[in-house]
């Protein structure tokens, strides 16, 4: 039955276009979560267990990646753990502005509803992105937000670089901003090549039709060369190994979580 499920799941990921999921999923999820309910994993988002998560990815599917309730994945729970229990994102008592761009659905109801938030999204082609925009063009004026979320995002576009530029620019000095990518440790250099152009051809080398580039450990660097002050966290070390499984988390999975000076 598993392979015949991520069969599916990974048929559905590289056929239907990225807008379209998003609007389905809210249909969807609820009749999902319903029938997986049990007790072996929890989503620490929202707090409900299941007896397995979904599998997920669009060239090799990882087991047990996205939670049925909120859809969430690795990546959003573990910054989740971190935003809850290392910083005062959910408990600060002034006004936090934020930007959320290519807004994940895990998170935006809980962020709209935070009352010390002051929460914005931005996108180019999301269909629940409060502000249509290019992220390489922001609308917005310099030092504008106290924290920026920009998850996987970057290794879809092409001049990165103008994109780091801009979220450095937007963002207040002392400002937060975590963005995450999908990252091959062991490779030192990034590596890119824009004469790939076909969807299998990226997908098989990339990892993602829709990507132009793998980061290697070199990421941290670039951004700090555009000014950022880079913390690499790999806060699954805070974390029980026995927590790290019930939440389906990652091992090692380096949080990049950046300051601008």
């Amino acid at each position: 039955m598993k392979p015949v499920l991520n069969k599916i799941f990974k048929s559905i990921l590289n056929t239907i276009p990225r807008p379209w999921l998003i609007r389905v999923s809210y249909l969807v999820r609820p009749i999902i979560a319903f029938f997986l309910k049990g007790n072996k994993f929890t989503d620490p988002i929202d707090g409900k267990s299941f007896r397995r998560f979904l599998p997920y990815g669009y060239g090799i599917q990882r087991e047990n990646a996205l939670s049925p309730s909120t859809l969430s994945l690795e990546r959003h729970r573990l910054m989740w753990l971190f935003l809850r229990d290392d910083t005062d994102f959910f408990t600060s008592q002034k006004k936090i502005k934020t930007l959320h761009i290519a807004p994940e659905q895990c998170f935006l109801e809980i962020f709209r509803k935070q009352k010390n938030l002051e929460y914005i999204t931005s996108d180019l082609k999301s269909p629940i992105a409060d502000i249509k925009a290019d992220i390489c063009n922001l609308p917005f004026k310099e030092n504008s937000f106290d924290v920026v979320f920009c998850n996987h995002v970057l290794e879809h576009i092409t001049d990165d670089t103008k994109a780091m530029q801009e979220l450095y620019r937007i963002l207040k000095p002392k400002g937060m901003g975590i963005f995450q990518i999908p990252q091959d440790i062991s490779r030192e250099k990034t590596f890119e090549d824009d004469t790939i152009t076909d969807r299998k051809e990226r997908a098989k080398i990339f990892g993602q039709y829709d990507h132009v580039r793998i980061y290697g450990r070199d990421y941290f660097d670039k951004l700090r060369s555009v000014g950022f002050k880079v913390d690499e966290i790999d806060y699954t070390k805070n974390i029980s190994s026995e927590k790290c499984i019930e939440f389906c988390l990652m091992q090692h999975e380096i949080l990049p979580v950046c300051y601008k000076k």
